[in-house]
């Protein structure tokens, strides 16, 4: 038994330097962090050059660090910001598509306006003279009250279309009597018989149920592209929360602290990140997707034959019928409203200009729907796809924005960063939305207190939605006027220098931090003196302990 206390005792003594040096062996430098903080634009003032305990830490594990408390201050404010710049990138993508959406459609409508407006005035002037020459205010104004509407001024369009047809009778029948002296109470008198004698037959009643349709549901559409991607905007602002920035850190930098810069957070745990630092966001998925799909309803009843084309284009046609109507029974039109309004005195020019006109013949107005149609159709099907695209957006930004993060490859659940080590990452994945955010274990939440700015910016949707509905039953709506914004650098579609007609929705994933290579992590220089020098102290306390008992 002494021989093997004294050979205990000889190779505790042989071993304990061995420990000792290791324990005492100097620590990991900090070159690379160092150069790596240095390229993210920060000083390099009290960095240490190799290792130090990590007590000070309060966001990364408290192990053997480079980090300053400095620095992870430092960084906890960068990730937050490289976050930031990540969803306005992100959201100047859907609003380059919202905007080229936007600018398709209303472009063509315009052009539409245009068109029919320049129909009319070519057409008219050789078939209908003066009837139309002298009274072609009337006309304009129709088209301009139909423009001001389109743009969301405060135009009532039946009111519009009334005055119109009320107008057009009063000149017309001004017209059609230039022998009589006609004042203007008379043509007053005249102009309130519109209901009572339908002068332009059918034609005002029709017209205003089709324009009225038509006119609804291009507003309300132009104004949900508008609605959504002024969300879009403010949304993407929101500041991101104390919390998120210390879970951010926590994922993206804090491996750099630790030596493993080559580390990717584990797929479930950015998963949680996302998911908690977007948890007001996503919580417009509900109403973000009713608007979409409402507006894909209403973009289904611009093609057709009762569709945006065919009712705008046929509109010189319809009001040449009408008019055509009128002069066609001005005798009996003229004797009911004698009768009604009184006789009028001669005193007038001789020549009326009726008989003039009536040998011209019936108007016939070249739609040329054709090409409009097949282009309609497109601008629908593209209009179709890209709404259907951009449903899922608010829920879908996490698994995006970790899409590239993550650790892959094979056993890359066992070798990523779980927020602690390389280990596998064991928490659940959490639901979408705020709610689901209540057992998060890596962002603390106060689910009782949602963002008002996305809560509102979710109330605007709800808002744009049931005015859409209505535009399906075709119930006109109240807008502000946005004619000034809706193309400005104000709008909500048009972020900077994204208000052109965009690809499809494509979130942009940039600004990622630079990770520098390290070498293989010295997995040895981990642990205190005190833990390398166990088996040593052991020895000699056993031995000791033998030494006592056998006295």
């Amino acid at each position: 038994m002494d021989s093997f206390i004294i050979a205990a005792l000889a190779v505790c003594s042989l071993t304990a330097p061995a420990y000792g040096d290791k324990g005492t062996s100097k620590a990991r430098s900090c070159s690379d962090i160092r150069q790596f903080y240095s390229g993210k634009g920060f000083p390099l003032d009290g960095l240490p050059q190799s290792e130090i305990s990590g007590e000070h830490l309060r966001i990364c594990p408290q192990g053997y660090t480079c980090c300053t408390s400095d620095m992870e201050d430092s960084l906890a404010v960068l990730s937050r910001r490289e976050m930031e710049v990540l969803l306005r990138d992100a959201g100047r993508s859907l609003q380059a598509s919202l905007t080229g959406q936007y600018k398709a459609f209303d472009g063509y409508f315009l052009d539409l306006l245009n068109r029919s407006a320049s129909s009319l005035q070519e057409n008219f002037i050789p078939s209908w003279g003066v009837l139309y020459t002298e009274n072609s205010q009337v006309f304009s104004d129709l088209y301009a009250d139909l423009m001001r509407y389109y743009r969301g001024s405060n135009v009532n369009l039946e009111e519009a279309l009334n005055e119109f047809w009320s107008r057009l009778l009063e000149k017309l029948f001004y017209q059609a009597n230039k022998q009589y002296f006609i004042g203007d109470d008379y043509l007053e008198c005249v102009s309130k018989q519109l209901e009572t004698l339908r002068p332009f037959g059918d034609t005002p009643r029709t017209m205003k149920m089709t324009v009225t349709r038509t006119f609804v549901a291009a507003r309300s559409f132009v104004q949900g592209l508008v609605v959504s991607g002024e969300v879009v905007r403010r949304v993407s602002q929101v500041q991101l929360s104390q919390e998120c920035m210390r879970a951010m850190m926590k994922m993206t930098y804090c491996p750099h602290c630790r030596g493993m810069a080559s580390a990717r957070p584990c797929a479930n745990y950015c998963s949680n990140v996302m998911k908690g630092c977007l948890a007001n966001q996503a919580d417009l998925n509900t109403e973000w997707r009713h608007l979409a799909e409402t507006m894909v309803q209403v973009a289904g009843r611009f093609d057709g034959p009762s569709g945006v084309d065919s009712v705008i284009l046929s509109l010189p046609n319809r009001i040449s019928d009408a008019m055509f109507t009128m002069m066609e029974n001005i005798e009996t039109i003229n004797s009911k409203l004698f009768q009604a309004c009184g006789n009028i005195r001669e005193g007038g020019t001789s020549s009326t200009g009726v008989d003039v006109n009536m040998k011209r013949g019936k108007v016939t107005v070249e739609d040329r729907l054709g090409s409009s149609s097949t282009k309609m159709d497109r601008l629908v099907s593209d209009v179709t796809i890209r709404l259907r695209d951009m449903q899922p957006y608010w829920v879908s930004l996490p698994a995006v924005l970790c899409s590239d993060r993550v650790a892959t490859g094979t056993g890359a659940e066992d070798k990523c960063w779980n927020g602690m080590s390389r280990a596998r990452y064991l928490p659940e994945a959490m639901g979408d939305g705020l709610a689901s955010q209540i057992n998060n274990p890596e962002v603390e939440i106060d689910i009782t207190k949602p963002d008002m700015t996305i809560r509102q910016q979710i109330m605007q949707l709800k808002i744009m939605t049931h005015r859409l509905r209505n535009a399906l039953n075709g119930q006109d709506v109240d807008f502000q006027d946005t004619s000034d914004d809706v193309s400005g650098s104000g709008s909500g579609v048009c972020a900077d220098d994204m208000c052109s007609r965009g690809p499809r929705i494509i979130v942009p994933v940039t600004d990622r931090p630079i990770l520098y290579p390290y070498p293989p992590e010295n997995k040895e220089v981990k642990g205190s003196n005190a833990h390398q020098n166990l088996p040593c102290i052991t020895m000699y306390l056993l031995t000791l302990l033998i030494l006592l008992l056998r006295r």
